[in-house]
């Protein structure tokens, strides 16, 4: 193993931050392949719709990654513990598929904002929508205004969604 590292170590450089150009290439082509099959992993869940655990995954994994591109934290362990981070993100993902306490609890929910026809004000207010938000919406859904709109959802993945009166 001290062999390996030895080897390692002259391809990539040592972690304590001094590298050469070719040094940081290398480790950016192998933090490259780790992303990309992080990506493949992750893909359905972290790169479509963002929820807040995707978001969290993304930034932590981004951040550990770079720092080891730039040899500012230990090549090896940091790759490790982005890779063991791509399997806690699996996992809570595929879980919060099947029990819908944890899906709401790292997920989270949606938020009615109008029902039946009105707004619910404090729910907006509570979600941080305001009316320019509502009908910014409402003109993205090729909606005119909330007459035709008998519920609207802001989903747990920040887009809005209606449903229409049965009458209209």
């Amino acid at each position: 193993m001290s062999e390996f590292m030895e080897i390692l170590h002259s391809l990539i450089g040592s972690d304590d931050g001094t590298i050469s150009w070719w040094q940081m290439s290398i480790r950016g082509a192998l933090i490259f392949a780790v992303g990309v099959f992080a990506v493949r992993v992750a893909a359905s869940r972290a790169f479509g719709k963002w929820t807040p655990l995707d978001i969290i995954f993304a930034v932590i994994v981004g951040s550990n990654l770079s720092r080891a591109m730039t040899g500012s934290a230990p090549f090896l362990p940091t790759l490790i513990a982005s890779l063991v981070l791509v399997a806690i993100h699996t996992i809570l993902a595929r879980a919060s598929a099947r029990w819908g306490w944890l899906s709401f609890l790292v997920k989270g929910g949606r938020v009615q904002l109008v029902r039946e026809g009105e707004q619910d004000k404090a729910a907006m207010r509570k979600a941080g929508v305001g009316d320019g938000d509502l009908h910014m919406a409402l003109r993205t859904h090729g909606l005119e205004d909330l007459s035709s709109v008998q519920d609207a959802y802001l989903e747990r993945n920040g887009d809005m969604t209606f449903i229409k009166r049965p009458d209209r």
